[in-house]
């Protein structure tokens, strides 16, 4: 076999393996079905589990947590594998904070109709903002919560808008760069649907920011949490632990470090 037929077979290998990826890619990208996180049975607080309806007709499944004469509500924007019940062990710790939360599943999770996309996420985010804003819920008393890829689902909704302040957990800089760390060989700025561009919008949120990432995260960099930290504008505070690793284990001092940044915000 000659090296010019051995170069076209590996260039037809190549481009086959290209063309199932841009065809599969989404599959790579959100595991409704991953049931891989810390997990608590049982919320210790009581909820409301409501839809929310999406300006295309969809009704996500939703959890909300109303306490009495509380002004803070955290909207929780959840990551791209799991469902709602795989956030109990970090809704119990929230539940303890004076605030309440809204947490809802993206189309696609947790048995809802749809298929998750960038936009289509946006479009459910924005769909529970105006449900809380509905329910006499202003910006200004609204913290919003990114974990993992809900980061880039805060980040969006936050855009040049005034919240109280925003929580984001194990952040990236965008999908891109998460792509060419998983897939060096490829070229993904030009097969990529959902870019996810989290540090060209950073700049865009006014709104007070938490950033917190474990230097031992193997899902999402150490430095990409760390870049998105010192793109922010202030007033920006951050908590980077040592031992942690992606989904973050919710210690005391954790915990600590969330409630210390809520009772700061106006």
């Amino acid at each position: 076999m000659t090296i010019t037929k051995i170069i076209g077979i590996l260039a037809t290998i190549y481009l086959s393996v290209l063309f199932i990826v841009f065809l599969t890619q989404r599959k790579l990208l959100y595991y409704p079905d991953t049931n891989s996180y810390l997990e608590e049975k049982n919320l210790k607080h009581k909820i409301e589990k409501i839809f929310i309806r999406t300006e295309d007709g969809l009704n996500l499944r939703a959890w909300f947590h109303k306490k009495n004469n509380v002004e803070k509500t955290l909207l929780f924007f959840h990551g791209n594998a799991g469902n709602l019940e795989n956030r109990i062990y970090k809704l119990n710790h929230l539940g303890d904070l004076n605030i309440n939360y809204l947490i809802l599943a993206y189309r696609g999770f947790n048995g809802n109709s749809g298929n998750p996309t960038e936009k289509n996420i946006y479009l459910d985010a924005k769909s529970a903002l105006t449900w809380l804003n509905s329910k006499g819920i202003a910006d200004k008393n609204i913290i919003l919560y990114g974990e993992s890829l809900g980061t880039a689902v805060a980040i969006e909704v936050a855009k040049d808008k005034n919240f109280s302040g925003i929580i984001l957990e194990s952040p990236f800089t965008s999908m891109i760069e998460m792509g060419k760390v998983y897939y060096p060989y490829l070229p993904v700025r030009l097969l990529l649907k959902d870019k996810f561009d989290n540090q060209s919008k950073i700049k865009s949120i006014n709104s007070p920011i938490l950033v917190m990432h474990g230097r031992k995260d193997k899902i999402v960099p150490f430095y990409m949490g760390k870049k998105i930290y010192d793109l922010a504008n202030k007033p920006k505070y951050s908590y980077f632990i040592d031992f942690d690793e992606h989904m973050m284990s919710f210690d005391l001092n954790l915990i600590k470090a969330i409630e210390t940044f809520i009772k700061g915000l106006k």
